[in-house]
């Protein structure tokens, strides 16, 4: 991850990209989706054109409008906005960077090509050795992978850089901060924001229990959701359910969520608080029993 802004912290929202029936960009919801996230959930980061926003299902072309609007919409709103450049090819990688760059976005991220690669396993810990006298903006990592001795090599050899650690398993959240993460990327973070920030605050102000009260509420979803089969498509559901903004369909070749785990999501989403308010009180965890 590369940034010119101050060390990206807190909860980043993995944005979804909002499509019509027909499986064009609906470009005219983004604007609400932005406030939603600031006023409803407490999220000011955001990561786009991810695999939650099914960028590499998106042309460059698209890919690049998307990371426009997401900037002119979150302007003056927003802290940090950061675009997935990623591709299968370099060149289309370089001239997305170029183009985010451009736009004004406070950094970018990139997954390196993975259908064509090299054979060998480079751990993350190794990566980043030297990592920033060949990307001198080099500001951080995602890290997705459920590795906390790879995880917590990489914080612990990296204490003096100030680098970004941002932790991508959003039902593991709590374990990695203990382990050092700085903040998080994460697709539930639309929609649970509010919640996981309650656990970031029990977690700051040292009241361990509280916070790991959250994170087990917060499980509950996330397992319950997982045994249905959860992806793309059910996040874009789920999203629908929670905000009332409208996030479409998948790309093909995904197919939409179906009525069973929509009606699904939708009773367990009720039973633990999160459809009717997405504010749980403090205290009132019975609602997540």
């Amino acid at each position: 991850m590369a940034s010119r802004k101050k060390k990206l912290q807190g909860l980043v929202a993995a944005t979804i990209t909002p499509m019509t029936e027909h499986g064009e960009i609906n470009f005219s919801v983004i604007g609400q989706y932005v406030d939603y996230l600031v006023e409803e959930q407490g999220v000011k980061n955001i990561f786009v054109n991810g695999t939650t926003g099914e960028g590499l299902s998106l042309s460059v072309s698209e890919r690049r409008q998307v990371a426009e609007e997401w900037m002119t919409k979150g302007r003056n709103k927003l802290d940090q906005v950061v675009i997935h450049v990623g591709a299968l090819s370099l060149k289309e990688s370089q001239e997305l960077a170029r183009h985010a760059a451009e736009i004004g976005a406070d950094g970018i991220a990139v997954i390196a090509p993975f259908f064509l690669k090299p054979w060998n396993k480079v751990r993350a810990e190794e990566l980043l050795d030297g990592i920033q006298e060949k990307i001198p903006t080099f500001q951080g990592l995602k890290f997705s992978d459920t590795d906390l001795l790879d995880f917590g090599q990489c914080v612990d050899q990296n204490r003096e850089r100030q680098f970004a650690f941002l932790f991508g398993v959003d039902e593991q959240l709590l374990s990695a901060l203990v382990m050092g993460a700085t903040g998080a990327v994460g697709s539930t973070y639309n929609y649970l924001g509010k919640k996981t920030n309650q656990m970031l605050e029990a977690f700051e102000r040292k009241d361990f229990s509280s916070a790991l009260n959250h994170q087990f509420c917060i499980q509950r979803f996330i397992n319950f959701v997982l045994k249905l089969g959860f992806g793309v498509s059910q996040t874009k559901a789920i999203m629908t359910l929670v905000s009332g903004i409208p996030m479409g369909p998948p790309r093909p070749p995904l197919q939409r969520a179906s009525r069973e785990f929509i009606d699904e999501a939708k009773a367990r989403l009720e039973s633990l608080d999160f459809l009717s308010s997405t504010d749980l009180k403090d205290g009132n965890l019975e609602s997540c029993s």
